[in-house]
């Protein structure tokens, strides 16, 4: 069952008095989302009058407010992501890989998301780089695509790095292409030992250096002694990496990251009601069957509204990143050496187009094309729209 419901339906009901409760204990940047997602394509941020070329239908469409964390903008920086990736691809295997945090560095990561996130990252990361590089494993310089997501599907905190990696590298000599088998690329336990040792080695270094924070519930790891004792039991824990076979072809690898680069903590098409009990959406439990994984769960609001906040990155953190062959630096010359030694073409530079690609709707009566023939400013309306116009939530041009 789908309803119409947002979480910005939410937030525009919920939002002032969460704020008022909860006052001196929200970030700017969480003040900032809320403002950004109950704003999204009303009045508050303008719009503008398009008419059918055909038929002449009017509309009108309101701005998006294109904030990363709002479930409803995330569509056109998607496909602005998606067709910059595209010439990356090789005509090989690629894996799907995640690393998880335990729970009690999720806790730590919480509190100091800025290090511990770029920290988890970069941990991850040098694990493949390095176990890859390996001559006992692959022995081979490889590429990874690395995406943060720090929620559970019941919008717990849960952080953990999705990575898309191609099956193979370039030798470390830099003279042939290295192939992985076809359904196994590096070891996972292997990757999982090496992954926390790293982890905690640095996570110690940042508590030295004094950059990390500890209150609340965790007020108590402040001294060096506490904290070495609260991370004793995950020294000796098995870390989980997991690895998934590989995707049927470079389409699919696209098909995959369109559904995961630009994802927010709730999609409003898992939302299912809202009323004085909280609200009510479908979730994924994992401990479950396959068969009987898709649950639902309702929340008090303030829950789901907390639950959801605490998913607000900091600003300016890169949650994509890109390492080894595709890494920023080397991006170019070392994808370029890849396809020749793949005997692959290199892809045709087509020129730029004249104009952006028009994502707006088609005509909702004939299918024609839209043309913005009025805009107008933030918190106002049309001049003067015929009666016929149907006002609507579009997007931005």
């Amino acid at each position: 069952m789908r309803t119409s419901l947002e979480v910005a339906d939410i937030f525009r009901s919920s939002g002032p008095a969460y704020r008022a409760a909860h006052a001196g204990h929200l970030s700017l940047g969480q003040l900032k989302v809320m403002t950004a997602i109950e704003n999204c394509r009303t009045a508050a941020l303008g719009g503008h009058v398009e008419a059918c070329d055909d038929c002449g239908h009017w509309r009108v469409a309101y701005n998006s407010c294109r904030n990363r964390h709002c479930p409803k903008c995330q569509g056109a920086a998607a496909r602005t992501w998606l067709a910059a990736r595209e010439a990356d691809l090789l005509p090989v295997g690629y894996f799907h890989v995640v690393f998880t945090l335990p729970n009690e560095v999720a806790d730590i990561a919480l509190q100091n998301k800025a290090v511990v996130y770029d920290l988890l990252f970069r941990a991850a990361a040098d694990t493949m780089l390095i176990i890859a590089a390996d001559l006992k494993h692959l022995g081979a310089r490889i590429g990874i695509t690395a995406v943060l997501h720090t929620w559970g599907s019941a919008l717990t905190h849960h952080p953990h790095v999705h990575m898309i990696v191609p099956g193979g590298g370039i030798a470390l000599d830099g003279t042939r292409w290295i192939s992985s088998r076809p359904a196994f690329l590096l070891p996972v336990r292997v990757l999982g030992a090496l992954f926390r040792r790293l982890f905690l080695t640095r996570l110690l270094a940042l508590f030295d250096a004094g950059k990390l924070v500890f209150f609340s519930t965790l007020a108590g790891l402040a001294t060096r002694k506490a904290f070495l004792l609260h991370l004793s039991p995950i020294r000796k824990k098995r870390w989980m990496v997991y690895a998934k076979p590989p995707f049927a072809g470079p389409q699919a690898v696209l098909a995959y990251l369109s559904r995961y680069t630009h994802r927010v903590a709730i999609s409003n098409r898992r939302l299912l009601g809202f009323d004085e009990t909280g609200v009510t959406f479908r979730y994924k439990d994992y401990r479950r069957p396959a068969a009987e994984r898709q649950q639902v769960m309702t929340l008090v609001t303030d829950e789901f509204v907390r639950r959801f906040l605490i998913h607000v990155l900091p600003r300016g953190f890169h949650r994509i990143r890109h390492y080894g062959l595709l890494a920023s630096s080397t991006h170019k010359d070392t994808m370029a050496l890849a396809r020749r030694l793949l005997g692959v073409a290199v892809p045709v530079e087509e020129p730029e187009p004249d104009e952006p690609p028009d994502h707006r709707p088609p005509c909702p009566c004939c299918g024609g094309h839209m043309t913005i023939i009025q805009a107008f400013a933030r918190w106002c309306q049309p001049r003067a729209p015929p009666s016929s116009a149907s006002p609507i939530r579009g997007n931005a041009p």
